[in-house]
This record gives C-alpha cells, sequence and structure tokens, in this order.
C-alpha cells in the first residue's frame, strides 16, 4: 500500500540542499537554466522531456482521438454545414425584409 510516509514515492526526483544527482538544465523561456531533478532514463525533469510524448503509431493516436472526442462539433463538416446555414439563413432574412417593406407600402402592415 502506497501512503503519505512510503519512502519509494517521488524517489525518482527527490532532491534536497545537498542533493548531488543530475538536475534537468534545460534552457528556460527566460533564459536561465532549469535547476530540476532529472530523470535517470532521459535526462530531462518532467516539464523538459521527462514525460512521455504521446502515442507513436497511427492506432495509439486514433485511438486517443477517440477517447478526447466529446461531441463533434467543430469537425471540419460541422464547420461547413454550419456556414452554409448561416449564408441560407441571411438570404431568407432579406427576402422576409423586401416583403415587409412591400407590404408597408402597400398599406397592408
Amino acid at each position: 500500500m502506497i501512503t503519505k510516509d512510503s519512502s519509494i514515492i517521488g524517489l525518482k526526483t527527490r532532491f534536497g540542499a545537498n542533493w548531488k544527482g543530475e538536475r534537468c538544465f534545460a534552457k528556460t523561456k527566460n533564459g536561465g537554466l532549469c535547476p530540476k531533478p532529472a530523470y535517470k532514463s532521459t535526462g530531462r525533469c518532467h516539464n523538459h522531456g521527462g514525460a512521455s510524448s504521446g502515442p507513436k503509431t497511427y492506432e495509439g493516436r486514433q485511438r486517443i482521438s477517440k477517447a478526447n472526442l466529446k461531441h463533434g462539433n467543430y469537425t471540419i463538416e460541422k464547420k461547413q454545414e454550419r456556414v452554409k446555414n448561416a449564408a441560407i439563413g441571411r438570404e431568407l432574412n432579406a427576402q422576409i425584409k423586401l416583403i415587409e417593406n412591400d407590404l408597408k407600402k402597400e398599406g397592408i402592415i
């Protein structure tokens, strides 16, 4: 059972003031060097390449894509359909406005 007091939690990255292990030293956005401890396997910390970069195969990428798809409202087809429907709506509104103007001129409304 893993508890908060377990000595193996965070062992890969545990360090203190006198820690003699390897640091990440990746270049940060502000131009400095990252002081976080590096994983032994990659030589970088979690933020700079120590974590997985995701699936590599086509099947793996498709599986992740399917898992993250929530509703499909922003697919290319749906966006094109909304643009087409909006154009039709604008056209209908313009025709309604013309009919209303004709009816106003004749005094019906």
